[in-house]
């Protein structure tokens, strides 16, 4: 690894993780698409399960480590852990650290997939307790931590409510306790927010999202101290089979170039957006942190440097209506994911399973939207079309 790091998050962007490829003098390093690497001449001392060699690509690949390194730069840690997919790395998390006499508190409205895992899966299998709650709400975390609470982890901002959680407060209530604090960063990107230097011990990222950026690959990651990460690369990516693929790898880190100019162009198509909607007769609710409307707007603009690019809400009408609105949209492609340079929306309907902790405005069923690389005049222009269209 080369350990660049510069002072600058936009120079990091261009040049962390990379460097010159000895063999041919590319000056991007190249895909190395090999299950296997040559081993030393003496082999009976290696970990067949280390990740600080490369042996087989399920313990590490090439592409891998120049991933790890750059996003450890970025995010400000010691260490990365790239894997699979977010929910590989969310998973990874929760399954290194908690055990069977375990307690988590985790954001009530969060991804879908840790939903079901923490509300399903590990109590059902593991006996892991779970306790549920607004982590925008201080008293509400105080309140739920046992002498067994293991890990607090948040969803900041939250998907799909974009709700704001209070890092640094909340990391304060974890040390007090001696418990860890996960962060799930991926609506922000660490351009837009630096979870560890809040306090944070571990900041998690959908690599899938906005830092691939183009909707062409998967991948997550884990970003914190050397001793956690080497927890998770040993758990959760060795023995559970998690491993990135180098090809995704390489995308990714490709991808990773461009995320300063795609989050500053993101940010501000949303905030245009988010506005235009907010003043629509048509429209019920808003939620983007970038709106004073928001309930936690003042943090939002204390713990980001920009909004990100996801907007939540909703329209005056029927089930029925949302979806007509939804298929009659013609640059805005209905489609799950967020942070693609296409502009992607998925209506979920008043059935979702947990729609009981969503905000009374979600209840009815509520747009996710996220904002692409578009023209903001031309995105706002096919919503108009599209209302137009349902009568609204």
């Amino acid at each position: 690894m080369t350990n660049k790091r510069y002072s600058n998050f936009i120079t990091n962007c261009v040049h962390a993780g990379n460097d010159i490829d000895k063999e041919t003098g590319a000056i991007r390093r190249p895909i190395t698409m090999a299950n296997s690497y040559r081993l030393p001449n003496d082999a009976s001392t290696l970990d067949w399960s280390g990740t600080d060699e490369l042996i087989y690509t399920r313990t590490t690949s090439a592409n891998q480590i120049y991933l790890q390194e750059k996003l450890a730069v970025l995010e400000g840690g010691e260490d990365c852990v790239v894997l699979a997919t977010g929910v590989a790395a969310l998973s990874g998390v929760f399954f290194t650290f908690l055990t069977s006499d375990s307690h988590i508190i985790c954001t009530n409205v969060s991804y879908v997939a840790v939903y079901r895992l923490l509300n399903e899966y590990f109590p059902d299998k593991y006996g892991i307790e779970v306790t549920l709650v607004d982590t925008s709400n201080l008293q509400e975390i105080k309140d739920a931590i046992r002498p067994n609470t293991k890990l607090i982890h948040i969803e900041t901002p939250g998907n799909p409510t974009t709700r704001i959680s209070d890092i640094e407060e909340i990391s304060k209530i974890a040390k007090a306790a001696g418990i860890l604090l996960s962060v799930d960063s991926t609506f922000a990107t660490p351009y837009l927010q630096r979870p560890l230097s809040l306090g944070a011990d571990l900041v998690i990222h959908s690599l899938t999202k906005y830092i691939n950026g183009h909707g062409d690959a998967m991948g997550g990651a884990v970003i914190g101290n050397k001793v956690l990460i080497d927890k998770i690369k040993r758990q959760a990516m060795v023995n559970m089979g998690g491993s990135i693929s180098p090809f995704n790898a390489w995308l990714i880190m490709r991808g990773a170039v461009t995320l300063p100019l795609r989050m500053e162009q993101h940010s501000k198509s949303a905030l245009r957006i988010a506005e235009f909607l907010e003043a629509s007769p048509s429209v019920s609710f808003v939620a983007y942190p970038g709106l004073k409307s928001h309930p936690q707007h003042e943090l939002a603009k204390k713990q980001m440097s920009a909004f990100s690019g996801v907007i939540s809400f909703g329209l005056k009408a029927d089930v029925k209506t949302h979806n007509k609105f939804v298929n009659s949209l013609e640059l805005i492609i209905s489609a799950v994911s967020i942070g693609h340079d296409e502009s992607l929306i998925v209506y979920t309907g008043p059935t979702d399973e947990r729609n009981h902790f969503y905000p009374n405005e979600f209840k009815n069923g509520h747009l996710r939207f996220s904002v692409g690389l578009e023209a903001s005049d031309d995105i706002i222009s096919d919503i108009e079309q599209a209302l137009k269209k349902c009568k609204l």
